[in-house]
Order: structure tokens, then sequence, then C-alpha cells
């Protein structure tokens, strides 16, 4: 990843606009910010959420609140808490997420 041409700021993610993406079940909440071709994210999933597609872009992501279940396509499963993250390149294992209880991430793609 290349970070050029971004000059300092910052962030106050309350004040950005958020759009919704409904999953197979539930809804995800979305605060974009576009910096060249890294897009940074504030992820809401609201509780019962499950993706409706398997995803193969890459991702750095960290849990913040709740708990994320990423499965990949070949069978593993993997459980966040606050705290922890996951990372995966563009065209690598292909997953996609659920929550039971919601979560609240922040993902850096």
């Amino acid at each position: 990843m290349q970070m050029a041409g971004i000059p300092f700021d910052t962030t106050d993610w309350s004040q950005i606009e958020p759009t919704e993406h409904t999953g197979e079940r539930g809804t995800a909440h979305w605060r974009t910010r576009q910096f060249g071709s890294i897009r940074v994210r504030l992820v809401e999933y609201t509780p019962g959420y499950v993706a409706d597609h398997w995803c193969s872009k890459g991702h750095i992501l960290f849990c913040l609140e709740g708990e994320l279940h990423t499965e990949l396509r070949d069978g593993r499963q993997f459980v966040l808490q606050p705290g922890m993250s996951y990372q995966v390149g563009d065209g690598a294992e292909p997953h996609r997420s659920s929550t039971a209880v919601g979560a609240r991430l922040f993902v850096v793609d």
C-alpha cells in the first residue's frame, strides 16, 4: 500500500454520513473516507448481520466493539473480539462476515 499525496488531516467520524448496506440478514452502516486508492471505513453491523457475498478484496480490519465471525471459503472460521484484527490481501482467501451480537469495526482497504 502506497500512502503518498495524503496531507495530514483529522476525521470526526460522527460527522461522516453513514451509508446503508443490506446483508443476507441485517444491515451494515459504513462511514467512509477515500484517500486516493485507499478506502478507510468505520463499519457497524447490526445484531444478526450475515454478509450476502464472498469478498475477495484485501482488508486490514480492527474490531472496536462486539464480536465478528469471519468464515473463509475453505471452511476455516475466526472470531474477532475488541482489540483483535485480521489482514488479508487482494485476491487471497475469499471471506464473509457475520455477527450475532453486532460489531463496530475500523477497516482499511
